[in-house]
């Protein structure tokens, strides 16, 4: 008989998923009411109230494209190449601001990853020797930066509950109780040459319970030069009893924490798409008011014909032309001049003939 297929568990089919897993509540994708609120640092204050309460029922935006950024920039460049008015420079500048300074922030928060606080590996510089033969950085070094990354999103709980400190700390030990790397699955994106500098940031891809022995965790590593995903990886992280040498069950000292971390992580999730969209909003205003109209017309440096602006351009076409004419003539009299005097200066002919008599 064939052997009989093995069935994947319930953790790997939500861990294969890349955008939702077994998210709480009735997950609604709907439109949204706009908010002036650019900047994602001034929601901070509010993630910490709001976090405190478990979310039940919250309403998850669109996850936006890949390429939301270099497409947001693009559609600006076109709106300035058609010009814009002052209000439109201001509000072009804010966006440009925003999504210089806050884009790790924006791409990493709209899947759900906590930025900030040493929860994760942070400019990162890439060196020459990461590269190998083939002018990129090795396929290993992506997996070094994940793992530099977890072991500072671990200990970085330290830090938060200080009453626990000596027990978060021991997790990165093989004393007691501890982690233990069971599996690792690298999704590379592009390649990555020196120079440049990468943050790497891990999140929770379920909320864990009484009874679970592993956390699965997502890893997003971020390339500063290209301001864009560089590699993902999908660790399965075990928690092991090393002194009776066998799996274990999640501590209940961090049980606590990893649940207020996955409450954490839905917040900035809802809060960073809804931002992007924002960002978006404004674009499209920008085009709208720009070059998206019927009498736009692209600005290649002309003046623009506004009222007075006209007769004043009319007026100095008259003077530029009555000065070329003027010109002209003094030219003319000029050339006249000067026929009049090569008539008096004798020819090489009549002069041999008065050469002799000298």
């Amino acid at each position: 008989m064939p052997p009989r297929p093995r069935v994947k568990p319930a953790y790997t089919r939500r861990f294969l998923s890349p955008v939702i897993r077994r998210q709480p509540g009735t997950l609604r994708v709907e439109e949204y009411p706009f908010s002036s609120k650019y900047s994602s640092r001034n929601l901070s204050s509010s993630s910490s109230s709001s976090s405190s309460s478990p979310t039940t029922n919250w309403d998850l935006p669109q996850l936006p494209s890949s390429r939301w950024l270099s497409d947001l920039k693009a559609r600006i460049g076109k709106c300035i190449m058609f010009g814009l008015n002052h209000e439109q420079v201001k509000v072009a500048s804010i966006i440009l601001h925003v999504l210089g300074t806050e884009w790790r922030e924006l791409t990493a928060g709209a899947e759900g990853f906590l930025t900030g606080g040493r929860r994760g590996l942070e400019d990162q510089r890439v060196v020459w020797g990461e590269m190998d033969s083939f002018g990129h950085v090795n396929n290993t070094n992506y997996i070094r930066y994940a793992e530099s990354a977890r072991v500072n999103w671990i200990t970085h709980f330290a830090a938060v509950d200080p009453e626990n400190r000596a027990r978060w700390k021991m997790l990165m030990t093989p004393n007691g109780t501890g982690l233990i790397m069971k599996s690792i699955k690298a999704d590379y994106k592009f390649p990555m040459t020196y120079p440049d500098s990468v943050s790497a940031y891990h999140k929770l891809v379920f909320q864990p319970s009484e009874t679970d022995m592993s956390l699965v965790l997502d890893c997003i590593i971020l390339s500063h030069r290209h301001q864009r995903v560089a590699a993902r990886t999908e660790e399965d992280v075990v928690i092991y009893n090393y002194t009776a040498a066998r799996k274990t069950r999640v501590p209940p000292f961090a049980l606590g924490a990893f649940r207020d971390v996955y409450r954490r992580q839905e917040d900035a999730m809802v809060k960073a798409r809804k931002q992007i969209w924002d960002l978006t909003k404004l674009v499209e205003w920008l085009e709208k008011s720009s070059w998206d109209r019927m009498d736009a017309v692209e600005d290649f440096g002309r003046i623009e014909e506004e009222e007075g602006v006209e007769e004043e351009v009319k007026q100095e076409v008259k003077q530029e032309v009555k000065q070329e004419v003027q010109e002209a003539e003094v030219k003319e009299d000029y050339a006249q001049k000067e026929d009049i005097k090569k008539d008096d200066v004798p020819t090489a002919a009549h002069a041999k003939e008065i050469r002799p008599l000298f």
